[in-house]
Formats: structure tokens, sequence, C-alpha cells
């Protein structure tokens, strides 16, 4: 596959698996060996710790939920995406109880993509940050 066909891949998981919240379009770009490498190390590493971010702690927590994608560079397999992730803290989010305050979590991340789905991910973000501000 192209770069930009790898960089379409990237920005479709985004807008419809993250801030949409569709399971086929998940299923549809998740290879079955994939590895989260930023999983913590008590955790799952494979898809279903992927969804379970998704879609049981950022979305009962974070209504309005869009991801806005500022820069991708490609090269050969791998994708490198800056976006920031937004919603409104409207549900408990880590042991925080709503604040109704606007979050925005910054997230750099690179993705290797092969025969068009997602094999392993590796990523950095500025949640805690976020968590720390939300409970002051």
């Amino acid at each position: 596959m192209t770069s930009e066909a790898n960089k379409e891949i990237v920005r479709r998981f985004n807008s419809q698996v993250i801030a949409g919240g569709d399971r086929e379009v998940f299923e549809a770009l998740m290879a079955d060996n994939f590895v989260n490498h930023t999983a913590p190390a008590d955790a799952p590493n494979g898809s279903e710790s992927m969804w379970n971010t998704f879609n049981n702690v950022l979305r009962p927590a974070l209504s309005q939920l869009t991801v806005i994608i500022h820069d991708q560079v490609a090269e050969g397999d791998l994708v490198t995406t800056r976006k920031t992730i937004r919603g409104l803290h409207t549900g408990t989010f880590l042991g925080v109880a709503a604040t109704g305050t606007p979050v925005a979590i910054d997230v750099i991340d690179i993705v290797r993509i092969s025969d068009g789905k997602y094999i392993e991910h590796w990523g950095i973000n500025t949640l805690s940050s976020i968590l720390a501000a939300l409970k002051a």
C-alpha cells in the first residue's frame, strides 16, 4: 500500500472508530495479531485494549467526542499522526466525576499498517496532565 493509502486508513480509524464508535470499522481495520506497545505493563495489549480505551473509558466520560488531525507523516508502513481528542467531561473519567469542563487530549501516535490493517501502535499523550487539571 502507498503512504497516502496508509494515512487514509489512520484518518478513517480516527474519525469512524475513535470519534464515531463504529465497532464494524474497528474490526475491519485491526489485524488479528495487533500489538499496542503503549498499553500499561499490567494491561492487555491486543486490539480489545484499544477498543476498551475508546468505548469504555473515553466515550462514556466525554460527550461530543471529536478528533482533530493536525499533521500526518507516512513512510513505508508507518504513519505518525499529531492530533487532539476533544470532548466535554460529562461522565466519570478514570475515577474523576463529571465537571462539565471541555477536555483536549493532545496525542502523537505511530501506527504500523500491514495489508490495510493496524498491526502495531505506539503513542504519547497529555492524558495525565488533563486528569490532574480535572482533579484540581
